[in-house]
C-alpha cells in the first residue's frame, strides 16, 4: 500500500493519466498527429484532421475509457458482493445474457442503433433469472448466488454457441470480434457516461457500508447495516454497469478483475478511495489497450479483448503469486 501522502495525490494523477491517454489515443493511428496538429484538429472540426479526430478517434477513445471505468467499478462491487478479491463482472452471467441478446439481434438484422438496447434487455433477463433462482426458499447466501450465476452463464454460453452455429458466414466474423471485445464501431456513449456517473455517486455515498459489508455479513449485521437490501443493491448496480459495458464493446476480459485488485494493493481497502481510483485507472487502462489494438498491426485492427487478455494474464499470475508469498 502507498504511503498516505502518495495516496492523496493518486486520484489527481489518475485523472491526469486518463485525460493524457484520451489525447494520445485520438492523436495515434495509421496517421499520427503531432500535438500542434491535434490542437488544430480540435479547434477546426471541419478540416480533414478535425473530422478524423472528432468523428472517429475521440468518440472511440471516450467509449474505451467509459467501458474500462464501467468494468472496473463493477469489479469492485462484485468483489464486495462475493467477498473474493478475484471475482470479476462477468462471473454471474449478466454478460452472457447481454451477449446472447446482441448476437441474436445481429442474426435477425436489427438496426445497429438498437444493439445496445438488445444487450440491456438480455442483461435484465439474466439478472432477473439469477435473482429468482438464487433467492429460492432458503436463506440467501453468496455461495448460492455464485453457483446460480455460474450455471446461468453456462446456459447462455450454450445459446451463444447455437447462434454462432446457425448464423450466416458473412456475419460470423463481426460476431466473433464482438465476443472478443471490440470497439471498432463504438461511438461516444452519452447514456453510458450518465449511467457511470449515477452509479459512481451511489457507490461513493454507500462506501462506508461497502467497507463494513466486505468484512462479512455477520459483522455488517451486528453493526446495524441492512445486509439483505445492501447485497441486492450491490448486485443490481454491478449488473447495470456490466450490461452497459457489454452493450458498447462486447466481452472485454480481465479489466474488471485486475484493475480493482491492483488498486486495492496500492490504495488499500477503503472504498472511499478504492472506487474512484479503480474507475479512473480502468478507463486509462482500456484506452491504452485499445490504442495498442488499433496501432500494433496497423492498418489491421485487433479486438481490444485480445490485448487486455495478453496484458491481464501475466498481471493476474503476478498478483496471484504475490498473494501466495504474503500468506
Amino acid at each position: 500500500m502507498m504511503p498516505i501522502a502518495f495516496r492523496r495525490l493518486a486520484l489527481p494523477v489518475l485523472l491526469l493519466l486518463s485525460v493524457t491517454a484520451i489525447v494520445f489515443a485520438s492523436a495515434s493511428g495509421s496517421v499520427n498527429l503531432s500535438l500542434d496538429q491535434w490542437l488544430h484538429a480540435l479547434t477546426h472540426p471541419a478540416s480533414e484532421p478535425g473530422e478524423l479526430v472528432w468523428r472517429l478517434r475521440l468518440p472511440r477513445a471516450v467509449a474505451a475509457w467509459t467501458v474500462g471505468a464501467l468494468l472496473s467499478l463493477a469489479g469492485c462491487l462484485m468483489q464486495v458482493l462475493l467477498r473474493n478479491p478475484l471475482a470479476d463482472p462477468y462471473i454471474l452471467g449478466v454478460s452472457g445474457g447481454a451477449a446472447f441478446a446482441t448476437l441474436l439481434g445481429m442474426t435477425i438484422g436489427i438496426a445497429s442503433a438498437l444493439i445496445p438496447l438488445a444487450a440491456l434487455v438480455g442483461a435484465a433477463v439474466s439478472m432477473l433469472l439469477v435473482f429468482g433462482l438464487a433467492r429460492g426458499e432458503g436463506p440467501w447466501s453468496s455461495t448460492r448466488l455464485l453457483l446460480t450465476g455460474v450455471v446461468t452463464a453456462a446456459g447462455w454460453a450454450a445459446l451463444i454457441s447455437l447462434v454462432l452455429a446457425l448464423g450466416s458466414d458473412s456475419s460470423l466474423r463481426g460476431m466473433l470480434f464482438w465476443l472478443m471485445g471490440d470497439l471498432g464501431y463504438a461511438t461516444a456513449p452519452t447514456w453510458s457516461l450518465l449511467t457511470l456517473a449515477g452509479v459512481l455517486l451511489v457507490c461513493l455515498g454507500a462506501a462506508r457500508s461497502l467497507n463494513v459489508l466486505a468484512m462479512g455479513e455477520t459483522t455488517a449485521r451486528l453493526l446495524g447495516e441492512p445486509t439483505h437490501r445492501l447485497l441486492w443493491m450491490v448486485y443490481l448496480l454491478a449488473s447495470i454497469l456490466t450490461a452497459a459495458a457489454v452493450s458498447i464493446a462486447g466481452n472485454v476480459g480481465f479489466v474488471g478483475l485486475i484493475v480493482p485488485h491492483m488498486m486495492r494493493l496500492l490504495m488499500g481497502s477503503d472504498h472511499r478511495a478504492l472506487i474512484p481510483a479503480a474507475t479512473l485507472f480502468g478507463g486509462f487502462f482500456l484506452v491504452l489497450s485499445d490504442t495498442l489494438a488499433r496501432t500494433v498491426l496497423a492498418p489491421r485492427q485487433l479486438p481490444v479483448g485480445v490485448i487486455t487478455a495478453l496484458l491481464g494474464v501475466p498481471l493476474f499470475l503476478l498478483l496471484l503469486n504475490r498473494a501466495k508469498v504474503q500468506q
